[in-house]
């Protein structure tokens, strides 16, 4: 087997590419419009399709070089930080409790499931977990970290498993997030927001014009984000505590913007605030096309009859929670509709593929503005911290 190794910038070139083949086809696709399908899902399928291809039958592997792609998820995450205000905060205090509450519960019927199903296979139980709430919501980064646990324990193949099983999970809640939320808002009638400005990204209706000045100044309060971001997260490791970087961005911008209103009185311009959006926009476009060009698709066959059964399982799971429990207990408006999509993202995904549906959804439907605060924190904050107790708990009970 060959390998090719792409260079980062060639990688980074070819997922501008990628992202603007998602655009143009979301652009003259109205069926995609409806559905809010992310237009970074539609170039990175591609590419990894491509890649695939080039294993399967040239006997290639292709491998990307992708260490660009997280400093683009911290350029997305102080986007979201500036353009949040204390008053939004405020008000997202009780939904924020509520979908913190919701995700615990997810969590543990997502575990319950993953171990009951590899009980039914004649696995054991505890490698149901890498199907369960180590790899779907806990990531990539989760599942490596299990991984030699697991081995330790003597149960082979977990990594493959987990992996495989984020693969599938990231794929499903790249294509469910906006259906949900398309579903719910038609189902109940809902009043979308067309008549505000958007967290992130532009409008499908919009173009806004920027003079580059306004562009230029967002980027300097970015960086100035992230490197505050960095010396936060410093701090924070130092006691012990152990969380995403792009927390501390997020953190960090959310800082930053409410010290220019409430303490210097001024407000960010309005031209300002637009190339934020599109800055954020453009770095988590590039972000998720980058991430999907690194699935390894191949990975998938191993196990596979018990993958397509768990993750159909989990995949169904998601879409009920969401639709009669996450979408009645945050409101039952179009926020809780946005929020809903984002949800299927938390669930079977990432935080990036969570803020990418609801993305979609409010290019297509109009701004939600608690959405945007509540869910970031949810997924970056309080849903890791749940998380790495509930596996904990799991592992010692089963082990």
């Amino acid at each position: 087997m060959e390998i090719i190794n792409v260079k980062g910038f060639v990688a980074f070139t070819l997922a501008i590419i990628l992202l603007f083949i998602g655009k143009f086809a979301t652009q003259h696709s109205p069926l995609l419009r409806k559905y809010s399908i992310p237009e970074p899902v539609i170039g990175g399928f591609v590419c990894a399709a491509v890649v695939a291809l080039f294993y399967y039958f040239l006997d290639k592997q292709i491998e990307f070089d992708l260490a660009v792609r997280d400093i683009l998820l911290l350029y997305f995450f102080a986007g979201i930080g500036l353009n949040a205000d204390f008053k939004s905060l405020i008000s997202g205090g009780k939904p924020l409790l509520i979908l913190t509450a919701l995700a615990i519960i997810y969590i543990l019927l997502q575990n319950v499931l993953g171990v009951s199903v590899a009980t039914a296979f004649g696995l054991e139980p505890i490698l149901g977990l890498m199907s369960g709430s180590i790899s779907l919501i806990g990531g990539v980064g989760t599942t490596v970290a299990w991984a030699p646990i697991f081995e330790q324990m003597g149960i082979s193949g977990a990594s493959e498993i987990g992996i495989a099983s984020n693969t599938i999970g990231l794929i499903f809640a790249c294509l469910m997030g906006g259906p949900i939320a398309n579903y719910l808002i038609n189902r109940h009638k809902l009043k979308t927001n067309k008549d505000d400005d958007l967290d992130i990204g532009i409008s499908h209706e919009n173009h806004v014009n920027l003079d580059h000045f306004s562009v230029l100044h967002a980027w300097l309060m970015l960086n100035v984000s992230l490197m505050i971001g960095y010396l936060l997260d410093a701090a924070i490791a130092e006691t012990g505590l152990q969380l995403p970087m792009f927390v501390s961005c997020l953190i960090a911008g959310i800082c930053i913007g409410n010290f220019r209103t409430l303490v210097l009185k001024r407000e960010i311009k309005a031209g300002t605030k637009k190339g934020l959006s599109l800055i954020s926009d453009i770095c988590l476009g590039m972000f998720l096309t980058m991430a999907l060009m690194g699935l390894q698709l191949w990975q998938l066959q191993s196990a596979l009859a018990y993958l397509s059964t768990v993750m159909i399982l989990q995949a169904l799971l998601s879409v009920l929670f969401t639709v009669f429990i996450v979408y009645r207990f945050m409101g039952k408006d179009y926020e809780a509709a946005v929020i809903s999509s984002g949800f299927g993202g938390i669930t079977l995904g990432s935080t990036a593929t969570a803020i990418v549906n609801m993305t979609a959804v409010t290019q297509q439907y109009g701004a939600a503005h608690r959405a945007f605060i509540v869910v970031p924190l949810v997924c970056g904050f309080f849903i890791d911290l749940a998380n790495a107790l509930i596996i904990n708990w799991f592992v010692g009970f089963h082990g």
